[in-house]
């Protein structure tokens, strides 16, 4: 099999690229990538037993996408502006790079043939819910608290319409937020960004109403580990599933994050702050399909602090 990841050198795709490597299955793996966000890194010590090839190129661009096509079997669509918080301030940005580009991976599957396509999207997408945020629920229901959210559900759309059509055969991958460890990783989600505070000195931010919201996380090797299943099984076809590791309130991550950096302070605020919205994400659907998850919520933030404790005082 041959894969083509876009935005592969990101937070989820650098730790993708080199776990494909591990797959029996996968000869050879093409990532496009503009770098956008200058993760160079991302391409340092690429394990052996595949053949890589970088591409720096835009999926807005129909000749960069054509290239990077060439011989193509599955197509892992990463490449997207993932920053809720700050998609308010770029509406235009996210709407064209997360919804067109995607639209731009379709029609370019459907020009070269390619039936394969896997689009990990975000529980974001379902907004306030009563009960648990299932991916039966109708449409109407869902109600996405950012730009960034909306962007990436009607690019779902997109994906599963042209598998309506029999132009695709597209899974959609609704992703809790990722938390953990990578070689192009970001710390601009919840607990990533929180471990980073916490082993800097800084105090911890949180709106006094939302420390027992829950909220849906997913450890990043259980992010790779649920892409390479999908890939693996060609009869999952038109279908959209949740997956998330853990369903968990601010108060149990501070309470892991103590675990590994017990001097960490609290500041709790009564300023509303962005999408805090409790919400429990039901993951059974992927589970039934035989899918079992490894990550941890503690383990994931004592290896990030581990990568960090350089900057501690108490090293």
């Amino acid at each position: 099999m041959h894969v083509l990841v876009t935005g592969g050198l990101g937070h989820i795709g650098s730790g993708l690229i080199r776990s494909l490597a591990e797959n029996i299955t996968i000869q050879a793996i093409t990532i496009l990538d503009n770098l956008y966000t200058q993760r160079y890194a991302s391409l340092f010590n690429l394990p052996s037993g595949v053949d890589y090839t970088f591409l720096d190129g835009d999926i807005l661009e129909p000749a960069d996408v054509d290239i990077a096509m060439q011989g193509i079997n599955a197509v892992v669509h990463l490449a997207a502006i993932t920053d809720a918080e700050g998609s308010f301030d770029n509406l235009e940005l996210v709407e064209t790079v997360n919804y067109d580009g995607t639209r731009s991976i379709i029609q370019a599957c459907i020009r070269h043939g390619i039936q394969r396509m896997i689009f990990p999207s975000t529980t974001s997408v379902y907004g306030p819910v009563n009960g648990l945020a299932r991916e039966d629920c109708d449409r109407s229901e869902l109600i996405p608290q950012s730009p960034y959210a909306t962007s990436k559900l009607n690019a779902e759309d997109e994906v599963l319409a042209a598998t309506s059509r029999g132009e695709l055969s597209g899974v959609v991958l609704r992703l809790g937020t990722i938390f953990g460890p990578s070689p192009g990783m970001r710390f601009h989600t919840a607990i990533n960004k929180f471990v980073l505070q916490a082993v800097m000195g800084k105090p911890l931010t949180i709106w006094s109403e939302a420390v027992n919201l829950v909220r849906p996380y997913l450890a990043l090797e259980d992010c790779v580990k649920a892409i390479e299943f999908i890939l693996e099984r060609p009869d999952i076809s038109g279908q959209v599933l949740n997956v998330v590791t853990i369903n968990a309130t601010l108060d149990r991550i501070i309470s892991e994050l103590r675990n590994s950096t017990p001097e960490v302070e609290t500041c709790y605020t009564h300023t509303r702050l962005l999408n805090q919205v409790s919400y429990e994400v039901d993951d059974s659907k992927i589970r039934d399909l035989g899918f079992s998850y490894s990550g941890e919520l503690g383990f994931g933030i004592s290896q990030t602090v581990k990568l960090l404790r350089s900057l501690t005082k108490s090293r």
